[in-house]
């Protein structure tokens, strides 16, 4: 047996690789990429067997955001040329779900830029996801709205938002190089609000953006530690009029090796490839689901996503089934692709 599918078996004992292990894995040699994701695969199967979840955002608000986050088109340092419009109405948001459901996206989540929500702001998306989880009752509804005030995670929760976004990024240590407007700490605490109000919590990173390996390795500790239930990996698609325009650090292979790291440090956990996998992975996508389980189906925030039916096909060719809760949007799906 090899070296990777050892330390597989080790995870799969109970066994947290060494920061030695992880730098191992994303210092690999490009000759043994397939050994290293036959032995992510091996983790990734045993907790989540062939399944794939697919996840669709909407964009409830766009632009005018005071923050400013290098990697963001939407930062107030951007000169990037974006789409702005305040807070969607309720309506507007029921109509994105709508959709999410007849796309079979499992997940459902609702976004909007700015430092965190205003009451207001709240009330309509509160107000929608009820109204929501009436209508589409096997639909999981994750909202992605900034840090949080005390008191806005109760009323996400009454309303019956499942999950909670609020990406960590990046490690600490490099926070500051990234962000000067809210601070790392931040986001830490409005992950563990919404985990003591029992909402599920998600929170992941962006690779790309100037950081070292020991950067990477703290990332998926600080999300082992935080307990995060669902891990985006957003692979940096640099922005013309951003902080990191021109940042061009990533290699498919590399972008593989991430995604493996991930799996052995936080083996029980959702993996989802997110932002920046068309322009990363390019056309390795298909092996970065041998470690992660779950992908975004659709466009993003204000860049363009992979063409459903692309990923459809995708999964199909690869022998993976979508994770639907209800059985009968799964024999749909499955009898398009035959």
């Amino acid at each position: 047996m090899d070296y990777w599918n050892e330390l597989a078996d080790s995870v799969l004992s109970g066994y947290n690789i060494t920061r030695e292990e992880a730098f191992a894995i994303l210092q690999s040699s490009d000759d043994e990429i397939l050994r290293l994701m036959d032995a992510a695969f091996k983790i990734r199967k045993h907790y989540f067997g062939k399944k794939v979840k697919l996840n669709m955002i909407i964009s409830t608000k766009t632009g005018y955001c005071p923050e400013n986050c290098g990697y963001c088109s939407q930062s107030i340092d951007s000169t990037a040329p974006i789409e702005k419009y305040t807070m969607m109405t309720r309506e507007q948001i029921i109509a994105g779900a709508k959709r999410a459901h007849d796309l079979k996206s499992g997940t459902f989540c609702i976004v909007a830029s700015g430092r965190g929500p205003t009451n207001r702001e709240l009330d309509v998306v509160t107000a929608a996801v009820k109204e929501i989880k009436e209508e589409y009752s096997d639909m999981r509804v994750c909202a992605c709205l900034g840090i949080l005030r005390d008191g806005q995670a109760e009323k996400l929760k009454a309303a019956g938002v499942d999950r909670y976004n609020h990406n960590l990024n990046t490690s600490k240590e490099h926070h500051s190089n990234i962000t000067t407007s809210h601070t790392y700490d931040d986001r830490v605490n409005t992950v563990g609000k919404v985990k003591n109000v029992g909402i599920s919590p998600c929170s992941g990173v962006i690779v790309g953006m100037k950081e070292s390996l020991e950067d990477v390795y703290q990332m998926g500790r600080a999300l082992k530690e935080l307990d995060a239930d669902s891990i985006p990996v957003n692979f940096l698609h640099a922005i013309d009029g951003t902080a990191l325009e021109g940042t061009d650090e990533l290699t498919p292979l590399y972008c593989l090796k991430v995604l493996a790291l991930f799996r052995f440090m936080n083996p029980t956990k959702e993996i989802r490839i997110s932002g920046g996998r068309e322009v990363n992975l390019r056309s390795l996508q298909p092996l970065g689901l041998f470690a992660a389980n779950s992908i975004f189906i659709g466009d993003y925030l204000t860049t363009d996503g992979q063409e459903r039916n692309s990923d459809y096909q995708m999964l199909k060719d690869l022998g993976f089934e979508i994770d639907y809760d209800n059985a009968e949007d799964r024999e749909e799906v499955l009898n398009e692709y035959k």
